[in-house]
């Protein structure tokens, strides 16, 4: 259990704080998380590396020369919203742009993304890689897909160095991926962790025995076997990562890895050079050469008892970056080049940022968004309750309150922006984040996708049109398939979304009115044939059967809001 706090509430901020107050030398608190506390210099590609709090070292005590510029800080074992994320990259990039590395869990995906949208509205290059190294969450074939773990560490160390060398963000970029399919982690837990506040853990295992496969989230192991001895723990863990062991000789592996034995909270470091003991032996009789080996704590998750064994199976080029010098908080190596590192000159912050000019045209366009996304709110308002009813029935039941909750916060940016004198394109990126950090959860992350990037149709000088309407719809509606990476079959939003796209196309001649009418009858035709589809992603996956019979809330509300667009833009 945690011992000392606060609040729970203010515990993830609380303990950013305290960790810049003790590392001023290294670290910037910044609006979101923390930065260096050295500028970027001009050019280079700036690291950005985050996820929920809860891991420490990872992710904040990993910035710093050689390895992040900045990390997003969420709270405990959530994912930071998109305009924290975004907060921290306007204050780590410096004209090289950025490449944002986390876990691979949905959360951070949305909200990762969501961030990346906008940047890329303005001009940032943003490139996204995702820690997949644990062998236990998905099969070897779909590596990229598995979630991520204690391999954070040695991707974000390897991209860092690349970077500090000199790479480009193309050559970075690549290095990551590189270093991201070579690496393979696997854990196991004893007993789960509680989180700040909280009376007991979020899961037991039975004495004797240990969960196979956890978590870093808290989630327990995907099946639980006897609890041996350390040597018996220790083989366990390495013949699961050496069935994936590449071919010696093949892209340059010769049988020399990187080796982190984990701690995850309660294990400590006496266990685990018992552990790390029996594993030496095993790299020896397998003719393999552990090249700086870790052993300690790294990617922890709260107070969990339990450990993980990861290993990067390097060639000459990540061997090479994996031992250069770094010098962060919480992991430090060598020597870093005696190079000038200006102190930062300023912390950016969204609330004194000032809005671009615009025409009178475009404050037109905005005040007619502000008029549609009013519209959305009562919507939203008026089916809460019907939308909640149906996202119970195999989901958390939140779907109703996101979208009131979302719509109410985008109406109420955008208000304020046009109130500022803003244009149509910022009146639509403000009114994006708002719906994000507003509702939470996919449903929020994905409509302020879609607000983003219609915001990217859109412009602050030039007057807006019916052209510009349907291709901003239809802007939105690729990026929530992009970002939430769901087809149609899979009983989401993108059920109804994809036949209005289609219809809209075939329907829009002049007027985006009648033509978003005539699409949004079909969307809501699709809305409700959902109910005889079968769940395949999200949280209603694992109760897929249960929703049969019920059509997806998302599909629902989508249809809702189209119809009423069309109204609108008709009168």
């Amino acid at each position: 259990m945690t011992y000392l706090l606060n609040s729970p509430d203010d515990f993830a901020d609380e303990a950013v704080h305290g960790l810049v107050a003790s590392h001023p030398e290294l670290l910037a608190e910044v609006p979101g998380g923390v930065a260096r506390a050295t500028q970027t210099p001009q050019g280079q590609p700036a690291l950005v590396i985050g996820g929920g709090s809860g891991h420490y070292p990872a992710f904040a005590g990993w910035v710093g020369p050689g390895m992040g510029h900045g990390a997003p800080c969420g709270n405990i074992f959530s994912s930071p919203s998109a305009s924290e994320v975004y907060s921290v990259v306007r204050n780590a990039e410096n004209g090289g742009g950025v490449i944002l590395g986390f876990g691979n869990y949905a959360g951070d995906v949305l909200h990762f993304g969501l961030a990346a949208e906008k940047l890329r509205h303005e001009g940032i290059d943003v490139r996204i890689v995702t820690v997949s190294d644990d062998i236990a969450s998905n099969e070897p074939e779909n590596h990229r897909d598995r979630r991520g773990v204690a391999g954070d560490l040695p991707v974000f160390k390897i991209a860092g160095a690349a970077i500090e060398t000199g790479a480009d963000l193309d050559e970075a970029e690549r290095v990551a991926w590189k270093a991201n399919d070579a690496t393979r982690s696997f854990g196991l837990a004893f007993d789960g962790c509680t989180l700040p506040g909280a009376e007991g853990p979020l899961f037991h295992v039975e004495k004797g025995q240990m969960g196979v496969g956890l978590g870093i989230h808290g989630e327990p192991g995907v099946r639980d076997d006897r609890l041996g001895t350390a040597a018996e723990v220790a083989d366990l863990l390495f013949d699961q990562l050496m069935t994936e062991e590449p071919e010696r000789g093949e892209h340059g592996y010769d049988g020399r890895v990187a080796v982190i034995l984990n701690g995850l909270g309660t294990v400590k470091y006496e266990e685990l050079f018992v552990v790390y003991g029996r594993i030496a032996q095993r790299l020896e009789e397998k003719g393999l050469t552990a090249v700086r080996p870790e052993v300690g704590e790294f990617v922890t998750s709260l107070d969990m008892a339990g450990l993980s064994l990861t290993l990067v199976f390097l060639d000459e080029e990540l061997e090479k970056l994996w031992m250069a010098p770094v010098e962060t908080p919480a992991y430090r190596r060598g020597a870093m080049p005696d190079v000038e590192r200006p102190a930062r000159k300023s912390i950016w912050d969204a609330a004194e940022a000032e809005i671009p000019q615009s025409s009178e045209d475009s404050r037109a366009c905005a005040q007619r968004i502000v008029s549609v996304l009013e519209t959305f709110q009562t919507v939203c308002a008026e089916n809460e309750a019907e939308l909640g009813r149906l996202d119970a029935v195999a989901g958390d039941g939140d779907h109703g309150q996101g979208m009131a909750f979302g719509s109410r916060g985008a109406a109420q940016a955008a208000r304020a922006a046009a109130e500022q004198g803003a244009g149509a394109r910022t009146t639509l990126l403000l009114a994006g984040q708002a719906w994000a950090d507003s509702a939470g959860g996919t449903s929020g992350a994905l409509w302020g996708a879609a607000l983003t990037s219609a915001g990217g149709v859109f412009s602050d000088t030039d007057k807006g049109n019916d052209h510009n309407v349907v291709d901003a719809v239809s802007a939105g509606i690729d990026a929530i398939m992009r970002l939430g990476g769901a087809k149609p079959g899979d009983k989401t939003m993108v059920d109804a979304a994809v036949p209005f796209r289609d219809a809209l196309a075939d329907a829009f001649g002049a007027e985006a009115g009648p033509a978003i009418t005539t699409a949004a009858g079909v969307a809501r035709d699709a809305a409700d044939k959902t109910a005889d589809i079968t769940a395949r992603l999200g949280r209603a996956r694992v109760l897929g059967d249960k929703s049969v019979g019920t059509p997806d809330p998302g599909a629902l509300s989508f249809s809702m809001l189209m119809a009423a667009l069309g109204e609108h833009l008709s009168r």
